[in-house]
């Protein structure tokens, strides 16, 4: 790594709820990670398990002041990594959202970090996140994410999360956007931060490389997306009107920061708007317009059946 990215101050910000079973590998694996130079800030959402007792044992054995734990808002995931992402008083160079069952790769940061440092530009929003692959609760092989390839844009964030937020490493641009939004109510913080970056015109990049092992298991709250049942979900969440329920949460949420929002996007934002509220055969017109687009044929088919049955 270069001199710039061996010195900055990565913040991890890792939020827990009754994670016992799996939390000590995980930070075990942040603590293999090559680049040294982290803090880990712990917010648990009310555990009952053992979380607590395991974070405070790691606390008293690192250096004083590599981990901090906290109380979460306990009101789901997204609000608790939210409410650590606006937090103003954490104050890194970086940021990485990290899941407590999960396990990374030893290179995750530095990886994440020189990809960073080598593309950012001052005072410009920068998201890097990525593929993941996936192993069972033993952490045997079992997969991996697709592997996405149409460019990200705010045009494919609004119908479609592309990473999750265990990949997500970002700069303090993005941060400082994040955190003067504040705390929104929105389906999930990962999807938000892409919806938000790209909506500002930031910079994103998806890393075809997987950094982490994701770990399916069934207390996963977001877990893979490839299976045939993971399919049928999808589809079942647009016949159950939940995708269209998700979509009108991040609706919402952009519209109160239409400041921040470039203006070509802000266009899309409201024509999208538009369409959810049209008769259907102004909806596929509206769609074309908008330049709508997910990442795979299978997800376009859901989009379309969304648009069909005014689900979404």
């Amino acid at each position: 790594m270069g001199p710039l990215s061996d010195a900055s101050l990565m913040a991890i910000l890792l939020c827990t709820y009754n994670g016992a079973r799996f939390l000590a590998e995980q930070l075990d694996s942040l603590e293999s990670q090559t680049h040294r130079n982290w803090v880990v800030i712990a917010s648990d959402d009310g555990s009952t398990d053992q979380t607590l007792e395991i974070l405070q044992q790691y606390q008293a054995k690192w250096p004083v002041g590599k981990l901090t734990i906290r109380s979460g808002p306990q009101k789901g995931f997204c609000q608790n990594f939210l409410s650590l992402a606006c937090d103003p008083e954490i104050k890194t160079d970086y940021y990485a959202f990290c899941d407590q069952d999960d396990v990374w790769l030893p290179e995750k940061l530095e990886v994440a970090l020189e990809n960073i440092v080598s593309n950012q530009s001052d005072d410009v929003a920068y998201l890097y996140c990525g593929r993941t692959n996936y192993v069972t609760e033993n952490l045997e092989p079992c997969g991996m994410s697709p592997l996405f390839v149409f460019p990200p844009s705010f045009r494919n964030a609004l119908v479609q999360s592309i990473a999750g937020g265990n990949t997500m490493v970002f700069n303090i641009a993005t941060k400082n956007l994040i955190e003067k939004v504040g705390v929104v109510d929105v389906p999930s913080h990962d999807w938000w931060v892409y919806q938000l970056i790209s909506a500002s015109n930031g910079i994103i990049y998806y890393d075809p490389a997987p950094q982490l092992l994701y770990r399916q298991h069934k207390n996963t709250l977001v877990g893979g997306n490839t299976s045939i049942a993971s399919r049928l979900q999808r589809t079942w969440l647009v016949l159950t009107g939940r995708f269209k329920e998700w979509n009108q949460k991040n609706v919402s949420a952009l519209i109160t920061c239409e400041s921040i929002i470039a203006p070509q996007n802000l266009d899309v934002l409201y024509f999208f708007k538009k369409m959810r509220e049209a008769k259907l055969k102004d909806r596929f017109r509206l769609i074309e317009v908008c330049g709508l687009y997910r990442q795979t044929k299978k997800d376009t088919l859901n989009l379309y059946l969304a648009t069909l049955i005014n689900k979404i």
